[in-house]
């Protein structure tokens, strides 16, 4: 294809669930049959054109994009930006091989989900009447709303994959970060009355909230970033700004401890975004709303762009690490991604949750990549953010299945009190629900890192090669990471056992699972196909090196390909000695420490896990053998290390009694309405003055003064009797006196009487 027509195709690829959430919203939202075949369409239609797109750069071949990592770039003037228009901040989009590969995963995951959806929602079942609560076995009745948030979420990630500048790739974050609140409250009438032993739950309305706020703090932080990203580099473009030309320049302007803050600044909207420690604790609650949002938040968008964002501005970190740096960059990333890979695995263990277990797993799965990303794996962390996205989606969905199953044996039996979601009420679905099991059954092994066979284990041991690589190459990072993900693997493959175990194996412990059955086509064909990637997306990253697999394949596809994006980078970087050697892209040769211990791991906790939950199943009503075994440890994983409570504790109830004591008692009632008071006092006291004074003067006075004039109108008004007569005897009275005087004074006889006396 010509260049021309790829870049107007890459333009095309958001646009297509972008339209159809404006169309649905607007148009046909009181149609819900049209409204999700509108929202499939656009995702259908960004499917294709983000795979035409993808599959011409992959065709290019590694060793071309090296040099020429950008594939597509158009940009258009966007903001006003300056007195001309080549300073204006620029709106585009750009290809190159990692947008390339996340195209390939997130189109079609978001394409399952959606299919799902339609199932999911017991479409053609009869309507549901109550909105904002699930209406189980019946049609949703917001359905159209539904897809429409669902459309413009997809569009939105896609946008922010596509975007060629940090400030596009913001917009598309914000617009999910909306999203996920609208989605996660979906059912916003639902409330709990829970009971001792229920698993704990908050209101989805409560959910959305903490989603929306946590996330919040994080993105005020990374929006500094940016500011500071364009004020060192001139230009918010990626392939501008962070070309090793610019970035030599910027180490030499600022510093390379500066960029690392720059770095660290960037990161925090990760930390938020992809819910790692210590902003973690909004991921879990999550689950709240339908199981297609969770596996979209999960796996197609939302924690995945978190990932993606750090990757994007990698070079940043490696600078921030590099030997010029004062800045303990990788350390920081390293420590929070590994710290939290193991905290969440070890809470994982003890959850009784279906979707609870996979909200952890996923936070501890994006803790390898954040943990990757801090000691140089920059094509490890891509791969297993790619890997995942297929079989945490594979997973969610699953696990919605299973909950959609048990849903309606308690509408068989009318038990609306017994948690669909409690693994301990399930058991035995593996004959009565078989494509979901299996489909389970293999995302879960993908998730374990099953050796060999499926995704998972590939991705997973590139983290731990390349770990031991950056330790080899001088870098103290590598072993830590590779010590605490190895434990955080164990614990990984030992509670997807347990899950899978409690979930499908034995008999079943209560009567919904007793009556649940298969779900519908539009949920299983999904299924299927995502099982399919979670076996085979690992296998384009096989080290060539690798024994009997390697030379069978020899094509270590994923790492040149994806390394492709940054290689030219890093290694001028690398030579110019601003970055370490580990933290470049270069192949290393085969070594059998981390196969050694990827396959302990993998296999050791899926041994563990089958010999305390599979070989002899739960019985209904057994007690957890964890419950016994870690004693008091089980209570703390079991309550997520309390983080909640210690946030309450450190965080919430200090703003509360800030906002409600010192904001509220203090400063509005006493200070601000106290001086309000004041001044209205004053006034009204200064006002008793001017009224005394405005009666006194303008009241009285003016009435004293009103009444001379009636008086003398009084006196006056004698005078005007009505009769002629009196008139005319006054007026000849009057003229007589006045001829008197004028003789008077004419013939001197004033004078005359005067001398007389």
């Amino acid at each position: 294809m010509s260049e021309e027509l790829l870049t107007t195709l890459t333009w095309l690829i958001p646009a297509g669930p972008l339209l159809a959430f404006f169309v649905i919203t607007l148009f046909t939202n009181r149609s819900r049959t049209l409204s999700w075949m509108l929202a499939w369409v656009g995702v259908l239609s960004s499917l294709i054109l983000g795979w035409t797109v993808a599959l011409n750069v992959f065709a290019e071949g590694a060793h071309h994009l090296e040099e020429h990592p950008t594939f597509i770039a158009d940009s258009i003037a966007w903001i006003p930006f300056g007195s001309h228009v080549e300073n204006w901040l620029r709106m585009g989009v750009a290809v190159d091989p990692l947008t390339a590969v996340m195209l390939i995963m997130v189109t079609f995951a978001i394409v399952m989900i959606f299919v799902y959806s339609v199932g999911y929602h017991n479409w053609g079942q009869p309507l549901g009447k109550v909105l904002g609560v699930p209406n189980h076995m019946q049609e949703e009745p917001l359905l159209s709303r539904f897809f429409a948030f669902m459309s413009l979420f997809a569009g939105a990630m896609l946008l922010l994959v596509v975007a060629d500048n940090l400030l596009m790739l913001f917009v598309g974050w914000e617009i999910m970060g909306f999203c996920s609140y609208s989605l996660i409250g979906f059912w916003y009438a639902r409330d709990y009355h829970l009971g001792e032993d229920d698993i704990p739950h908050i209101s989805p309305r409560k959910a959305g909230i903490k989603a929306f706020m946590t996330t919040r703090v994080a993105d005020v932080v990374m929006l500094l970033g940016i500011v500071y990203f364009y004020r060192v580099f001139g230009t918010l473009n990626f392939a501008d700004a962070l070309s090793a030309h610019s970035l030599e320049h910027a180490v030499g302007a600022v510093g390379a401890s500066a960029i690392g803050v720059m770095a660290l600044l960037l990161f925090t909207g990760t930390v938020g975004k992809s819910a790692q420690w210590p902003l973690h604790v909004w991921l879990p609650d999550a689950m709240e709303g339908p199981t297609p949002v969770s596996a979209t938040i999960h796996a197609a968008a939302m924690v995945s762009a978190g990932v993606y964002m750090s990757i994007r501005i990698f070079p940043l970190i490696a600078i921030g690490a590099g030997p010029e740096s004062t800045v303990p960059v990788g350390w920081v990333v390293a420590g929070i991604g590994a710290f939290t890979a193991l905290m969440a695995a070890t809470i994982a263990v003890a959850q009784n949750d279906v979707k609870g277990v996979l909200a952890y797993s996923t936070i501890s799965q994006l803790g390898f990549m954040i943990a990757a990303l801090g000691t140089g794996a920059y094509v490890a962390a891509v791969f297993h953010l790619i890997t995942h996205g297929f079989f945490k989606a594979l997973l969610f969905l699953a696990s919605g299945s299973v909950i959609h199953g048990m849903e309606h044996g308690a509408h068989h039996v009318h038990d609306h009190h017994t948690d669909p979601q409690d693994m301990r009420f399930m058991g035995g679905l593996r004959h009565k629900m078989p494509i979901t099991y299996w489909t389970f059954l293999i995302g879960g092994m993908a998730l374990s890192g099953l050796p060999f066979v499926t995704a998972g284990f590939w991705s997973k041991d590139e983290i731990f090669a390349s770990a031991w690589h950056a330790y080899n190459a001088g870098n103290p990072i590598g072993i830590m990471v590779l010590i605490v993900l190895a434990i955080a693997a164990f614990l990984t493959a030992f509670y997807t056992m347990r899950q899978i175990s409690m979930t499908f194996f034995g008999e079943a412990r209560s009567p919904l699972a007793e009556h649940a059955h298969e779900s519908s086509n539009f949920m299983t064909f999904p299924l299927m196909g995502l099982a399919f990637f979670a076996v085979v997306a690992g296998w384009v990253g096989i080290p060539e090196d690798f024994p009997i697999l390697g030379p069978l394949v020899d094509n270590n596809w994923a790492h040149h390909m994806i390394g492709a994006t940054l290689h030219t980078t890093l290694h001028h970087l690398s030579e110019a000695g601003i970055i370490a050697h580990s933290y470049a892209i270069a192949a290393f040769e085969f070594t059998w420490v981390p196969l050694i211990a990827s396959l302990a791991v993998a296999l050791g906790g899926l041994f563990l896990g089958y010999e305390i939950y599979g070989r002899n199943p739960l019985q209904k009503g057994e007690e957890d053998p964890l419950v016994k075994a870690l004693g008091p440890a089980h209570t703390f994983f079991n309550h997520k290390w309390y983080w909640d409570e210690l946030y309450d504790v450190l965080l919430i109830q200090p703003v509360i009694w800030f906002s409600e004591t010192f904001v509220y008692m203090w400063m509005d009632k006493g200070f601000i309405d106290g001086f309000i008071h004041l001044v209205a006092r004053s006034f009204y006291g200064f006002g008793r003055y001017v009224r005394a004074f405005e009666l006194t003067v303008f009241g009285d006075g003016v009435d004293w003064v009103k009444d001379q004039f009636l008086a003398v109108a009084a006196t006056f008004r004698q005078l005007q009797t009505g009769r002629m007569q009196e008139y005319v005897l006054v007026s000849t009275l009057i003229a007589s006196a006045l001829a008197f005087v004028v003789l008077a004074i004419n013939y001197g006889w004033l004078d005359q009487i005067s001398q007389m006396f």
